[in-house]
Order: structure tokens, then C-alpha cells, then sequence
């Protein structure tokens, strides 16, 4: 692709959850700090709360990562199960042995089993949920009765639940009010601010091998955020997008043509009154290289 023409070992700007490339700015430091804090300190339910694309999941994964040899992880990405599914799903995630048709007072007992052990070793056992919003209400409830399995001393299971602002809505609803009591840490993830956006920038490029100067000029940096809001995942998208365009023309700065070209192929970004001119003038110099964006449209 770009990388030789800009010098880099890597494309910069995926969309995959990459540790590598966590970008530790201070709200994104505050909620890891809050949540490494508040499992040391063995709280039962932590909440991590932000809207699409702010960087929950590389979050949770910058989260488990951080965790030392005294944490035994549990990881469901897609919570979206029945009581009896989760509970088998943390079970697998534990390495509990399992009968084919155990009835749930049997998996309970197992799963309460292994969590013992583990405490009696000295490990922590944490359970990450993604997208938790997703969650039926019934399984959310056996989410609290899990936070019951206890010694006299601590939790056998904390539980951080990482959603969309839905997960909210949903947890303040009449029939789940003793979950929402337990959750004794909670943390906003937002997008980033004007500030952080050409700090992320150069942090992702320097990540990726750049070495050169200065790559996405101020113009093309004041348009990224007028596209994006400073929401990660748009940012990446375009400044792929911004970055292919700027190859194509065999050029090696990024302009706003080139950030606004690229929010015009990006169903999610804001857009100008004249996006529609640069867009066509980009669109007829990368027909000159036979580049195309329409084989960027699975980024959408």
C-alpha cells in the first residue's frame, strides 16, 4: 500500500483493537487507572461507559493486558447469551470441566468450585464483558447473583462491563435496581479533544515507524476534527483514507482536500457545504494512478 512511499513498517491507522498502539491521553489514562485501582482494591461490578468508536474494547484489552501474574482473566466479547449461555461461556473462559447437559445449580457449583481454588492460590478472577449493552435482562441478573459467590474475606468474581451509553438506560430499570447499587466504580470513556487529536497522530505514525516530518499538516488536523469530533475509530478511518489519497497523488504532506475527500466516502463523518468539490477533484487524480475509494467502502 502507502507504507513504503511515507516510510512506515506498518499501516498506522487500522481499525483493529491494538494494544501496541493505546494512546495513553488523560481521560484514557483516568478510566485505566480507575480501573486497575478498583480491581486491586477488590470491588464486585465496575462500569466503563462511552459511545460508538471511543475505544472501549482496546480499552478492556489495554485493561487485562495490565493486569499482573496475581489476575486470572475472563474475556466474553459478545454478551448477547441467556443466563445458562454466559454462565457456561465464564466457565469455558475458566477451564471448568463440564457435563454435556449440567443443569444450572451444577454449573453454578462447579464455577463457585473453581473460583475457590483460584482464591486459594491467591489469584483474582475478573470478568470482562464488551458490549454490554447488549445484555438481556434476565442475564444481567444472573450477573449480580454471580457477585454473590464470595468468602468471608472477598469477591470470587469482579465483573467490569465495558457498553454503549444503552448499557445505562438499561441498568436504571426497575427490575435490575440491585445491580445498579453494586456498581461502586464507573467511568465515562469521550473522544478525544482538540489537543489530543495531532498527539495521537504523531503517536500512531511513530508506532507504525514514522520518522519524518511533519505528516498530516495543521489544516488537514483542524478538518480531522471537524469530521470525526475527535471519535478514535472515525479518526483512524479517515486518516487512512486522507493517507491513500495523498499516496495517489504522489505527494507526501496530508492537506484538509485530502481529510475532506476522505470524510465525503464516509457515510459517518461530518462533511462540508464544499466537500463535494474536493471530493471530485481527489476522486479524478486517483483515477489518474488507478486508485479508486471504492474499495475502501469496508471501512463503512
Amino acid at each position: 500500500m502507502y507504507n513504503n512511499h511515507f516510510g512506515l513498517r506498518e499501516l498506522p491507522f487500522g481499525i483493529t483493537p491494538d494494544t501496541s498502539y493505546f494512546f495513553a491521553c488523560t481521560s484514557y489514562q483516568e478510566a485505566l487507572n480507575t480501573l486497575i485501582v478498583a480491581t486491586k482494591n477488590g470491588e464486585g461490578f465496575i462500569k466503563i461507559t462511552g459511545e460508538v468508536g471511543v475505544g472501549k474494547t482496546l480499552m478492556c484489552r489495554k485493561f487485562m493486558a495490565s493486569l499482573d501474574q496475581n489476575f486470572v482473566t475472563a474475556y466474553i466479547p459478545n454478551p448477547l447469551l441467556e443466563p445458562r449461555a454466559l454462565m457456561l461461556a465464564l466457565a469455558d473462559e475458566l477451564e471448568v470441566p463440564q457435563e454435556k447437559d449440567v443443569d444450572q445449580h451444577q454449573l453454578l457449583k462447579a464455577i463457585n468450585h473453581r473460583l475457590l481454588v483460584l482464591a486459594r492460590e491467591g489469584k483474582h478472577v475478573v470478568l470482562c464483558l464488551d458490549e454490554a449493552q447488549a445484555m438481556p435482562i434476565d442475564t444481567l441478573e444472573a450477573l449480580r447473583l454471580l457477585t454473590n459467590l464470595e468468602t468471608e474475606k472477598r469477591k470470587l468474581l469482579q465483573i467490569v462491563m465495558f457498553g454503549q451509553p444503552e448499557l445505562d438506560h438499561k441498568l436504571h430499570q426497575e427490575a435490575i435496581r440491585q445491580l445498579m447499587q453494586r456498581i461502586t466504580f464507573h467511568y465515562n470513556l469521550g473522544p478525544l479533544s482538540k489537543d489530543d487529536l495531532e498527539i495521537y497522530l504523531s503517536h500512531r505514525l511513530s508506532v507504525a515507524g514514522y520518522a519524518g516530518s511533519r505528516l498530516f499538516d495543521r489544516s488537514a488536523v483542524k478538518a480531522l476534527y471537524a469530521a470525526t469530533r475527535g471519535v478514535p475509530r472515525l479518526v483512524n478511518i479517515l486518516a487512512h483514507k486522507a493517507l491513500m489519497l495523498t499516496y495517489g497523488q504522489g505527494k507526501q504532506k496530508v492537506t484538509a482536500r485530502h481529510i475532506q475527500s476522505a470524510a465525503n466516502d464516509t457515510g459517518a463523518a461530518r462533511t462540508s457545504r464544499f466537500g463535494w468539490i474536493w471530493g471530485a477533484a481527489a476522486a479524478l487524480a486517483m483515477l489518474g494512478t488507478g486508485v479508486g475509494m471504492m474499495g475502501w467502502a469496508y471501512f463503512r
